[in-house]
Parts: structure tokens; C-alpha cells; sequence
């Protein structure tokens, strides 16, 4: 049975996977999804980078703008999952190929790899005390708890993520196992896709340059009125919407907690450790080709690079 191409383009926030993004989707006839937690939001575009529609040259782009930042649903994987998957079936009834662009790992690993979640409504409770728990003693304490029962999902997790912490705790109390073996075998899941995945980086000096160049470029298109705007709007530092980078620190600098100076340098810092996390993520990935843009003297000849690697002939 034949199976249905997909494609990936990945890589470490500021890589430069938009503008390839495009020219591989004319060569294709793609439509793009993105897989970014932030720029499903509306309203959120500068903080989250997120491309401008004369920069899509009339590629239709899906779960760009369509979430409202203070709705109180969160957006998590599995709602990802579900409208991607959607979105890619209105893909291939156009009779385009899907290509999933963005840089959150584990977004692409559930549609990749079609992984099963397990739903984890049946015990509100626990939830709402691991909540409660997390406010009280922090996040770092519910990570500890993961610790103990789940070492590898705490090594996989970073602590800030509450959600997928809290997620993880709720999964081995509800069937006793670590949510770390369930993931591993969804894992080792054949794709169900004709799987083309790319995963573009670059020397981590020139990654990390780029970076602070992105930042500053960001509050030069006003990234603080941004996030004035989103405040006067009803959004809060607790809300989902509210912790990409960027926007949490924007606001405590706006609150006065800190300085605009600890502000940026707190947005490049993390900025930097998040490249880090996501290139560890994609090396523990099956099925990756890795596009390093020190071998190639422009754009042209990674896109044909890809192009060859799918055995398609561009004139």
C-alpha cells in the first residue's frame, strides 16, 4: 500500500527554516503546518517570530493565527495532533504534500510517528492538587516527584514544562508505569508516512549570533508594545499563551519585577539553552537527515540538496 509523503523541516529556533520553508514548498507543491507552540496565537507575532504573509508568497499556511492567547483551553500535543492532522488531510485533498515546519520536537514526533495518548481525564483530582502543588512549592519540587518515579522523563523534561511534568506523574499513577516506556515504544512505531525529514543546523557561534540578532531585530519592532497590547487584552503571566520566551520575562519587566536589560538578557540566555534542548531532542530522533548549513554555500543548494534526497528533479 502506497503511503502519503510527508516532510519535515525542523531545526534550532533562528536557523532560518522560514525562508527554505517557502522555496521547498513551491518545489514540491506543498502547504506548510506549523509546529510552534506560540504562533498558533493571534496577536502574538513578533515575540514568536512568526512569518509575515507577505513572506509566504502565497503558500497556504495552517495553525498560523488561529487560537485567541486568552482562551482558557490550553494548547497542548495532542490538541496540536488532532489539527494538524486535520489540516493534512485537507492537504491531501487539495492534492499538495504537507510539510511540517517549526521547532517544538515533540509536536512533530506525535504526528510523525502518529503516537497514541493516553487521555488523562479520569482523575481530575490528582491533577488539580499537582496544580495546586506546583504553585505552592514550584515547579522544581513536582520535578523532584517525577524524578523518583520516572528518572528519564525528568531528564527529558525540562522543569518549567509544569504541564508535561505534571502529565507524566498523572500517567504513572493512573497505570503504575513510567510514561518514559510508554513514549519509547510509540517511538519505535513506523511511521506511517512516506517520511521525509530534514532537520536544518548551523556551527553553534554563527546559531547563537543569529539569536541575539532575532531578539534585539524584536524589540526594535516592538516586542514591549506587543506585550502592552496583549496585557490591556486581559492576558496574564499565568495564562499558557503567556510562557514562550519573550513574553513571560516582557512582562515582569513591565510589572517592574526587572529591568528591560535583565529582560533581554534573560530572553537571549534562554533563547540559547532552548536552541541547545531542541538539537538534543532531534539526535534522539529515528529517521532524520541533517542539513548542516556550513557545507552549503547558499539556499539553492540546500533545497536542492533536499530535492535530490527525494528524488525529485527540479528544472
Amino acid at each position: 500500500m502506497n503511503k502519503r509523503k510527508l516532510i519535515v523541516l525542523t531545526g534550532p529556533t533562528a536557523v532560518g527554516k522560514t525562508k527554505l520553508s517557502i522555496a521547498l514548498a513551491k518545489a514540491v507543491n506543498g502547504e506548510i503546518i506549523s509546529a510552534d507552540s506560540m504562533q498558533v496565537y493571534k496577536y502574538m507575532d513578533i515575540g514568536s517570530a512568526k512569518i509575515k504573509p507577505e513572506e509566504m508568497c502565497g503558500i497556504k499556511h495552517y495553525l498560523v493565527d488561529c487560537l485567541d492567547p486568552r482562551e482558557p483551553e490550553s494548547f497542548n500535543v495532542t490538541r496540536f495532533q488532532q489539527l494538524a492532522k486535520d489540516a493534512m488531510a485537507e492537504i491531501y485533498a487539495n492534492g499538495k504534500v504537507p510539510i511540517l515546519v517549526g521547532g517544538t520536537g515533540f509536536y512533530i514526533q506525535s504526528v510523525v510517528y502518529d503516537i497514541d495518548f493516553t487521555d488523562n481525564d479520569a482523575d481530575t483530582g490528582y491533577r488539580a492538587m499537582l496544580e495546586h502543588m506546583a504553585e505552592e512549592k514550584g515547579a522544581e519540587f513536582l520535578h523532584d516527584m517525577l524524578k523518583v518515579v520516572d528518572p528519564k522523563a525528568a531528564e527529558e523534561i525540562h522543569f518549567n514544562n509544569v504541564k508535561r511534568v505534571i502529565r507524566a506523574l498523572e500517567y504513572f499513577q493512573q497505570t503504575g508505569s513510567p510514561i518514559s516506556a510508554h513514549n519509547e515504544a510509540e517511538r519505535q512505531k513506523e511511521s506511517p508516512y512516506e517520511l521525509y525529514y530534514f532537520v536544518l543546523n548551523d556551527d553553534r557561534a554563527k546559531l547563537y549570533e543569529r539569536i541575539d540578532m532575532r531578539v534585539d531585530l524584536m524589540l526594535q519592532e516592538g516586542l514591549v508594545e506587543e506585550v502592552k497590547g496583549l496585557i490591556d487584552m486581559g492576558c496574564t503571566r499565568e495564562m499558557v499563551s503567556m510562557q514562550g520566551l519573550g513574553y513571560k520575562e516582557m512582562i515582569d519587566y513591565l510589572n517592574g519585577n526587572i529591568s528591560l536589560e535583565e529582560a533581554i538578557y534573560i530572553i537571549k540566555r534562554d533563547t540559547r539553552h532552548f536552541a541547545k534542548r531542541q538539537l538534543t531532542w532531534f539526535r534522539r530522533e529515528r529517521d532524520v537527515r541533517w542539513l548542516n548549513k556550513s557545507d552549503f554555500s547558499s539556499e539553492k543548494e540546500i533545497l536542492a540538496e533536499i530535492l535530490e534526497q527525494m528524488n525529485i528533479t527540479k528544472d
